[in-house]
């Protein structure tokens, strides 16, 4: 099977948004992927404490957002609803903070989790005016508040355009999933956002069914920290008694890529349009989407790049 990676450029460096007055700016780069046809053949990168010996595919891992739903612009419009519903306001500009869609492609394939994007874009911008806090906060315990207070009110947006009808799974997403629950694999999905809002994505996505069939899910609230550390991936395999070479994870972006090979698991990647130039040199596969893939096709990549016991 052959996939093509379609490539664009994209930006170095996240660019803040428009009329927005800088402090500083930290330069986040990567490197872009180049074209090539399907990477089943290249060895797996994966930590060295991971067993040299597998017993083949028992653990099917999927990522949410980015895998099962192409989510990222619904993110970022309800992060630009809590801003301006809470009229954040950044040093000395009048208008409530935007995120741009170009600056949000960077910024969520840089920085997992929600919390620990707003404190890194403050943190390096400076720390906002809001009905929240007139004056910008300066102790710690006031930050976490406006933080806290954002992240729970975007969590809420976000949930009422999930149950809006209008999003649907990505493709294959559904039928790959029946096809490892029949062929008597586990399934499991980790995600780094908040429980509720995972929650709600899958029951209104893949149906209260397969929800509760799952054999373990794990949100960003069950680890202490996001990902790329791969906490969220060892806490599954330990969950499920499985070794780390017998899980195969399904992911979007250069983070959890990282998370899952640091984590001693082989990796496939299925991009989306904001991922799709990132270098994922260490993933055994890369796929535009999952309608193509079948059960078999991983088992036989798994089969290719970890040895048998």
């Amino acid at each position: 099977m052959a996939c093509t990676i379609r490539l664009s450029s994209a930006p170095s460096f996240l660019a803040p948004p428009p009329n927005y007055p800088l402090r500083r700016v930290t330069t986040l780069r990567f490197r872009t992927v180049r074209k090539r046809p399907f990477a089943s053949e290249k060895p797996l990168s994966v930590s060295a404490s991971a067993s040299t010996s597998s017993k083949g595919l028992e653990v099917l891992v999927f990522d949410c957002d980015g895998v099962i739903l192409e989510s990222e612009h619904l993110h970022r419009q309800a992060y630009n609803d809590a801003f301006a519903h809470f009229n954040v306001r950044c040093a000395s500009s009048s208008q409530p903070l935007n995120w741009g869609s170009d600056f949000y492609d960077v910024l969520q394939n840089r920085i997992g989790g929600g919390k620990p994007k707003m404190r890194w874009y403050f943190g390096e911008h400076g720390w906002p005016s809001s009905t929240i806090f007139d004056k910008p906060p300066e102790a710690d315990e006031d930050r976490a508040k406006l933080i806290d207070t954002l992240q729970d009110w975007k969590t809420e947006r976000y949930k009422e355009i999930i149950k809006s009808g209008t999003v649907e799974p990505r493709p294959g997403v559904l039928r790959l999933m029946d096809e490892a629950k029949a062929a008597g694999k586990k399934l499991a999905v980790c995600s780094a956002a908040t429980k509720s809002s995972v929650i709600l994505c899958l029951e209104n996505l893949i149906g209260t069914e397969r929800f509760q069939s799952l054999d373990c899910f794990l949100a960003g609230d069950d680890v202490k920290e996001k990902k790329p550390d791969p906490s969220i991936y060892l806490t599954a395999s330990k969950r499920l008694g499985t070794s780390p070479r017998d899980c195969l994870v399904v992911e979007d972006s250069v983070i959890g890529l990282q998370a899952a090979t640091k984590a001693g698991m082989p990796c496939v990647i299925t991009y989306t349009s904001s991922t799709a130039d990132q270098d994922f040199k260490d993933a055994i596969a890369i796929y535009p989407d999952l309608s193509n893939v079948r059960l078999k096709d991983l088992e036989l990549l798994l089969q290719k790049v970890v040895p048998a016991s």
